[in-house]
């Protein structure tokens, strides 16, 4: 191969370094990456709330949520300074089996109530957690497209993380903080039907069921506990040539409500047939609750009830706390490995174990043996 640069005739000739090319890297990054958010104190999340700025609320509830106990005092401190502006709302606990079309009828529910009375609606829904990764998928806005983008709608999925009875505090946190900033319908949305409904029970005003028809399930709705906690039952999916099923299965539960005790409010639960998909028979389910309100506020149980809401929220609070204040004690973190190991190799009783767990704990903290 010839190489003509390498000829006598050319030996005059000498080809420039050329220019520096400049870095790959840009060399304005390390100066944006130490950019921060200028951290909020207490004054500035309510004041924000107040207004209702979303950014705002958003990041308040981030903080109720987060497990760091360097937030749980500002997080404490800004639920108190709301707490004087929340009570005045609709809350509405919606649970049903998995497939029954929650996230659907919440889309749904929750157009025609902003579209027929106005205001501002809050949807808090709670994911179920994986326990092998501890993640969630948080995906229910993707199911909500009609209310994902209505302006006065704020639709807030939070992770179960394993807790049940943590997660659900934070949740009715997050109520008093959607509550001061100006949501007077809140919905929380469920991670199906099991023992967190017990929990979403104790922190709303009506309790909505939702079931399916032609899945087989109507006997295990009957005899499931959680119909007792239920203010209103509908069937879902009573469209096309459903429709039969759906009024039939209606009247099985109708019947079977008879067997239970008259409700400590007074409210006879109904049971109401309905199509997410197609919006039919919504604004009876609307009527239905509103009805619900009316009557337990002239009887007086509306205020009842969040009473003994109140009283039981102040008893899972004190036994969160000495959960919390257990696990996070020095010495019985450390102990707790040995204990497992322990218990493992077959040297120790997890009953000796936990005993003997206690008695140090409590001997350290309270002093006593």
């Amino acid at each position: 191969m010839e190489h003509p640069e390498n000829d006598e005739a050319y030996k005059g000739l000498v080809v420039n370094a050329g220019i520096e090319q400049p870095s790959i890297v840009n060399p304005y990054l390390r100066a944006r990456t130490q950019f921060r958010r200028r951290e909020l104190t207490a004054n500035d999340y309510v004041e924000g709330i107040l207004k209702g700025d979303v950014t705002i609320l958003s990041r308040a509830v981030t903080l109720v949520e987060s497990v760091l106990p360097q937030h749980h005092a500002l997080a404490q401190e800004v639920i108190e300074k709301c707490l004087p502006y929340s009570g005045n709302s609709v809350r509405v606990g919606i649970s049903g089996v998995p497939g029954a079309g929650k996230s659907t009828s919440i889309d749904v529910f929750g157009m025609h109530v902003l579209e027929e009375k106005g205001g501002k609606l809050a949807v808090l829904a709670i994911d179920p957690s994986s326990e092998k990764t501890k993640g969630s998928i948080l995906g229910d806005k993707t199911r909500m497209e009609k209310l994902t983008l209505h302006p006065k709608s704020f639709i807030r999925p939070s992770p179960s993380a394993g807790s049940l009875g943590g997660v659900a505090r934070k949740t009715r946190e997050t109520i008093v903080l959607c509550e001061a900033a100006g949501y007077d319908k809140i919905f929380v949305e469920t991670v199906g039907v099991g023992q967190s409904e017990t929990a979403v029970h104790s922190m709303v005003d009506f309790f909505l069921l939702l079931q399916v028809a032609g899945t087989g399930d109507e006997l295990q709705g009957i005899k499931r506990g959680i119909m007792e906690m239920a203010d209103g039952i509908v069937i879902n999916k009573c469209d096309g040539d459903n429709v039969e099923r759906s009024n039939l299965a209606a009247g099985h539960f109708r019947n079977a409500l008879h067997l239970f005790p008259v409700p400590d409010s007074g409210w006879t639960p109904k049971v109401l047939t309905y199509s997410g998909f197609y919006g039919l028979g919504i604004k009876e389910i609307w009527d239905m609750i509103y009805q619900y309100m009316d009557f337990v506020k002239a009887n007086g149980y509306f205020q009842y009830r969040r009473n003994e809401q109140n009283k039981y929220w102040m008893y899972e609070s004190i036994n969160e706390h000495l959960r919390n204040s257990f696990y996070q004690n020095d010495t019985i973190s450390k102990l707790l490995e040995i204990k497992e190991k322990q218990i493992l190799e077959g040297q120790q009783t997890s009953f000796v174990a936990a005993k003997e767990l206690l008695d140090i704990y409590y001997s350290e903290v309270l002093g006593t043996k």
